[in-house]
């Protein structure tokens, strides 16, 4: 079965977008250019606003990911459950489509006997623990995240711990917004190490307005350059192309 790689996008923010395009239509976008989008709602004190919830719903929906509203407190074991989530139902789509060529008409998992069903997920756990995964972090970095991104810092680094332990390649690249001179910057190029956050986290400033329509919009810009760089490498493109949900 081919699945190429996986690639996510995570967006941890804590409010409404208010500058630049639709982050909805952005997140439909990179679902047809099969990119996963997960977000986290960073919580505090209770207090998310209808709109911004709506908005953290809707991102996730359209990006065919999954979406959680969280208090900072337990921000870690959200990240890493929503990352393992997300990558288990792109894989299970994979699956359902397999299965379909196969069987026919519109089978899936679930229609499976229970024997049947429970070898299909034993096959996703497996390709969960070894297809090469690349999450690209997208974090909010307007004034209201001030105190939060220590916490996000923490969450980033048990995340890199939590993967690390597959068999399979992990790629992580972690970008913020509003950015010093752009909507968007850049903090840390493909790697499969995320510890050297711990010190370009101590120096971000906090402040300014909301852009997650061009934060999300310059990810699938990144994920595009990434590409073709490796395939223009290696003469092959479709090894690149995500199999998604």
């Amino acid at each position: 079965m081919k699945t190429g790689a996986l690639r996510q996008i995570l967006l941890i923010t804590d409010g409404c977008s208010n500058t630049g395009e639709d982050p909805i239509a952005m997140a439909a976008l990179a679902k047809e250019q099969g990119i996963t989008i997960n977000v986290i709602g960073v919580m505090e004190k209770d207090i998310i606003d209808e709109q911004g919830l709506t908005e953290i719903e809707g991102i996730a929906l359209s990006g065919g990911g999954v979406s959680q509203v969280v208090y900072s407190q337990q921000l870690s074991q959200t990240v890493q459950m929503v990352t393992r989530k997300a990558m288990t139902q792109t894989l299970q789509g994979v699956v359902n489509r397999e299965l379909q060529q196969i069987l026919g008409g519109g089978n899936t998992v679930e229609d499976l006997p229970p024997d049947k069903r429970g070898e299909v997920m034993e096959v996703v756990d497996e390709l969960g623990e070894t297809v090469e995964l690349n999450v690209l972090i997208l974090v909010d970095t307007s004034a209201s995240m001030k105190h939060k991104l220590p916490t996000v810092k923490e969450a980033l680094l048990d995340l890199s711990l939590s993967l690390n332990a597959r068999a399979g390649e992990n790629r992580f690249s972690v970008f913020v917004f509003p950015g010093k001179r752009n909507d968007v910057e850049k903090l840390l190029d493909w790697t499969p190490k995320l510890e050297s956050l711990t010190s370009i986290f101590a120096k971000l400033t906090t402040g300014g307005m909301t852009p997650t329509g061009p934060a999300l919009r310059e990810a699938l810009t990144y994920f595009k350059k990434k590409r073709s760089l490796r395939s223009l490498l290696s003469g092959d493109d479709e090894s690149f192309i995500e199999e998604s949900v």
